[in-house]
């Protein structure tokens, strides 16, 4: 089964994660530097999302399943 992805928007992402799973946390990744742990849903319609401290990209894997 495969997952129709939205147009992903024109402007760039700092950094771009493909991951295997709907519900990921961002923190920043940088320690003390970085920001608040922020737990983020990609969106079944766009297929991604966009981190709203750091910008970071998350891009779900083709052919990943909801973790029940």
């Amino acid at each position: 089964m495969t997952t129709a992805h939205a147009t992903l928007p024109n402007h760039d992402a700092p950094e771009t994660k493909i991951v295997s799973s709907r519900h990921i946390a961002c923190d920043g990744g940088e320690g003390a530097l970085g920001h608040p742990r922020v737990w983020l849903t990609i969106p079944h319609d766009t297929g991604w999302i966009e981190c709203g401290y750091c910008d970071a990209r998350y891009v779900l894997a083709e052919g990943a399943q909801d973790a029940h």
